[in-house]
This record gives structure tokens, sequence and C-alpha cells, in this order.
């Protein structure tokens, strides 16, 4: 009885005592801990005209305090080890997070190049590389819009390149490195979803693409909502949706020059990846495009649209209305010098129009806050 006496007052005398350093410990620090800040980053493609390699890519993200840049291949200077790792280390010099942007995985789709083999060893290459530049994710695609268009069996393209996944999974295991699958005008956001659950979510994932779930008649805040808690990077894109006699019509604009809720997406990043960067693809200078859903044959290419995401989009097209700024229309590489240099110009215009409201419309963004 004394033992259960002395145990029940020295419990009394710790509780008491807890309760007091509670009492004494600043309100302040009760408080919830604030949302980290969201990362802002640049994919290379935003700006894909310069030509520039990837050295000055990262001078040029440091000069507008970015946070990181998704670089592709095309501007690489070399092949070995040697090369990524001392591009990663100017990379954490000047505080830049740095992620690769690779293509196409499958062999099936349109996309796909022969000289790069098997796609395997080609998952195995982009692993290694990724490794060596200091990153721990990197993007890829299963393949393009063009192998709807083409009727190609989308299924087996799903299951031929969940087998490629599969097959490197303890190599990217080892390495620490995940794979971020774009949602490409090849896939609806609920195929991407069960693609990425199928070859395996703990080291594959989604780079959310807000321009191309438009293609997909989804909206793209519908589709974050399925697809950001997959999300190993993003890339984030303006679009005008608006309806047409066919159907409907989308072009891609600046951010905050068209009709998608970027607010609502950014409300709901940190809550859905919060380790992925918000990285801007602008793609500016291209005509509208119409997607005739009001013709049969045009749901041949969609016969696995959701009803549900389907009519999120009709309402999205039907709040929107044409762009009506100023924009140059031209295809690239077709054009006299002088339409080319104009283009190039209105990348960069663009990309840094579109960086100044992720920072100060959005409030995105790390280094420039510093």
């Amino acid at each position: 009885m004394r033992t259960q006496t002395t145990t029940s007052r020295r419990g009394f005398l710790q509780a008491m005592a807890g309760a007091a350093a509670l009492a004494m410990t600043p309100l302040a620090s009760l408080q919830a801990q604030p949302t980290p800040r969201i990362s802002l980053g640049l994919d290379t493609y935003s700006i894909r005209g310069l030509k520039w390699k990837a050295p000055k890519i990262l001078e040029y993200a440091a000069g507008l305090k970015l946070d990181a840049v998704m670089i592709s291949p095309a501007t690489f200077e070399g092949t070995d080890e040697a090369y990524f790792k001392q591009l990663g280390e100017q990379a954490r010099r000047t505080g830049i997070r740095i992620q690769p942007a690779f293509g196409c995985i499958c062999e099936r789709s349109t996309a796909w190049k022969p000289k790069q083999g098997d796609p395997v060893k080609y998952l195995l290459e982009c692993i290694k590389q990724t490794k060596a530049l200091g990153a721990d994710r990197f993007r890829t695609l299963m393949g393009v819009s063009q192998d709807r268009e083409q009727l190609l069996p989308i299924d087996a393209m799903m299951e031929a390149t969940i087998k490629s996944l599969r097959s490197v999974r303890s190599q990217a295991m080892d390495a620490g490195v995940k794979i971020a699958l774009e949602n490409h005008g090849d896939l609806h956001a609920r195929q991407l979803k069960t693609l990425i659950e199928e070859a395996g979510k703990d080291f594959v994932g989604c780079c959310f693409d807000a321009g191309n779930p438009v293609r997909m008649l989804e909206d793209p805040v519908a589709a974050f909502e399925i697809l950001g808690p997959y999300a190993f990077a993003t890339h984030m894109r303006d679009s005008v949706v608006y309806e047409h006699p066919r159907g409907a019509a989308y072009q891609w604009v600046a951010l905050g020059d068209g009709t998608i809720d970027f607010k609502r997406i950014v409300s709901r990043f940190a809550e859905l990846c919060p380790q992925s960067v918000f990285f801007l693809e602008i793609v500016t200078g291209r005509r509208a495009e119409v997607l005739p859903y009001l013709e049969p044959d045009f749901w041949k290419v969609y016969s696995k649209a959701e009803i549900t995401d389907f009519a999120k989009f009709l309402a999205l097209a039907r709040r929107g209305q044409p762009f009506t700024g100023n924009m140059i229309v031209a295809d690239e590489g077709k054009q006299p010098p002088e339409y080319e240099a104009a283009l190039v110009q209105q990348q960069r215009i663009d990309s840094e129009r579109s960086i100044e409201y992720a920072k100060k419309s959005l409030d995105i963004g790390v280094n420039w806050k510093a």
C-alpha cells in the first residue's frame, strides 16, 4: 500500500512539473509551425530557343533568384561521370537544385528513338546520370499525344512501360533516385495513377504538367487532385480554355494570362506534394488547338475518358475566353530569321513574366525571399 501511494505521489509531482514547464513555454512555440515555402524553378524547355548550355542556365537561374532548374540533356556538354559531378557542384555553389529531364522510355511510342537502345538500358543510364549530378529524381515520359492520334494501343504501351520500370527498381532504390513520369498528352490522370501504382509508387511517381490535362479534356486543377499525391516533380503552365463551335479550344499562355485556378493549385501544393518543386514550363507562341468533342470520330481517341472529369472540363471551358493579349504565333524552326529571333525573345520575356507572377501573385519561391 505504501509503495502504491509513493508511486502515485511521484507521478502527481511529475505531472505538476510538466504542467508548470508547459505554462512557462512561450505561446509562439506552441503554435503550429509555418508551412515550408514552395520552391520555384524553371524548366529549360521554356527558353529552348536561346540554346544555352547547362552552366549558363545555372547562372541565369541564380540571377533570377530561383531555387531550381529542370534541365534537358540537350544542354549537357559532356556524357561522362566527371562532367555531371562538376555540373552538380556548380549547382550546389549557386544554391540551385538541379533535376534532369529525360525523354521517352516506351519503345512502342512514336516518340521512341531507336538510338536510345533498350528502354531498360536507357533508364539505367538516366539513373546513373541523375546520381552523378547529385539529384534524387528525374523526369521522363511514356509517350506523346500523337500516340493516341495514330490509335496505338495505349494499354499495351502502359504494360511495356510498367515492365521496364519494374526492371530497374532495385537500381533506382539503391541509388536513391525517383522516376517522375509526365502526363504528356498520352494518358489521362487516372491512367497515369494506375501506371504509377502498378510500377511501384515507392520509386515511380508523376511529373505533373498543368498544361497537358486540357489536351485530355481534363481540368488541370482536378487532374492535380488525382496526381498531386504522386508528384515527384511538376511543370506549371497556364492555358486559356473556351467553348468553340466544334467543342472546345485551348491555347497555352504565360502564367497569369490564362483561366486555370493556380491559387487553388498552390493552396493544395504543400499538402499533396510538399517536396516537389514548382517548375515553370512556359510554352507560348503556338496557335489555339481545337478539341472537336462534338464530332463522333473524336471520341475514338478518348474512349476511356471519365464523364465526371469531362464535366469539370466543360465547366472550365464555359468560364473561359480566347486569349486577347499580345503574342507572336508562328511555327518554330520554319520562319525567316527575324521571326525566329522574335520567338526566342518572346520565350525569355514570357518566362520571366511568369516567374514574377509566381513570386508576387502566388508567393512561390525561397531564394528570392532570403
